[in-house]
């Protein structure tokens, strides 16, 4: 059975960091690329990075670029979204979702219950 489970989420104040992990099970993370979302209240869910499963190519949202850094370590079957210079948007929910598939292009097969983080002053 495939899992994914996000932890890491908190209160921050603006200007600090986040280490989010996503643990997975059920599949060999290897083989797939694994992307980060987060959704604020009232607002639509929206792409904040994506590791690919082959060479672990990142990809992030404009907004985010320069201030989040993705990883991976297959042997612990986690990813990681560090998330560093963080700026005062309130409450939202990370999530982390498998890609069906090696790219970053390709569509999401199972989520995570996602993990909230805070951030304000």
């Amino acid at each position: 059975q495939v899992e994914l489970v996000e932890s890491g989420g908190g209160l921050v104040r603006p200007g600090g960091s986040l280490r989010l992990s996503c643990v997975a099970s059920g599949f060999t993370l290897d083989y797939y690329a694994i992307g980060w979302f987060r959704q604020a209240p009232g607002k639509e869910r929206e792409g904040v990075s994506c590791i690919s499963g082959s060479d672990s190519s990142t990809y992030y949202a404009t907004s985010v670029k320069g201030r989040f850094t993705n990883s991976r370590s297959n042997a612990k079957n986690t990813v990681y979204l560090q998330m560093n210079s963080l700026k005062p948007e309130g409450p939202a929910v990370y999530y982390c979702a498998r890609q069906s598939g090696y790219g970053c292009l390709l569509s999401e097969d199972n989520w995570g219950q996602g993990t909230q983080g805070t951030v304000s002053s």
